[in-house]
């Protein structure tokens, strides 16, 4: 399970590297791809194949299905950690999340996320934090958490 909130700092060529817990949890392939709130999802190949696999599980008719789907699939790659234990993040990912130089890298749950530091740090003081109780309440009474 990938937890924490971690500083790095992305090199000249676009690699970053993860936290040494977090590759210890990661072995083989990993997949980058876009995530919601301008930030990047990192997945160990199992857990991505899974996540898919759901999308691929609804039906094609439907433009929001196909949608969701291409977002989370068209600018996937699929990367190892080099000998240094970084990662290389294509230009168009890094340009979807905003990314230069301050990363920060975050768990949650299956995944990592990478956030450029300062989008990261105002996400976290930001109005929508400010209401998770009330959200958190909302999706327990629907029986979602």
């Amino acid at each position: 399970m990938f937890l924490g909130d971690h500083q790095h700092t992305l090199d000249a060529k676009g690699r970053v590297s993860l936290p040494a817990k977090f590759r210890a949890e990661m072995t083989g392939k990993i997949v980058v791809a876009q995530g919601f709130d301008e930030c990047l999802y990192v997945y160990p190949a199992e857990e991505y194949a899974k996540f898919v696999a759901k999308l691929l599980s609804r039906e094609d008719f439907d433009p929001r299905v196909r949608n969701v789907r291409r977002f989370f699939t068209t600018g996937a790659v699929e990367t190892e950690f080099d000998s240094a234990g970084r990662i290389s993040l294509p230009p168009l990912l890094r340009e979807y999340a905003g990314l230069i130089k301050d990363v920060a890298i975050t768990g949650n749950g299956n995944r990592i996320e990478i956030w450029d530091a300062a989008a990261w740090s105002t996400y976290k003081t930001g109005e929508d934090l400010g209401s998770i109780e009330d959200l958190a309440k909302e999706l327990a009474d629907a029986g979602l958490l």
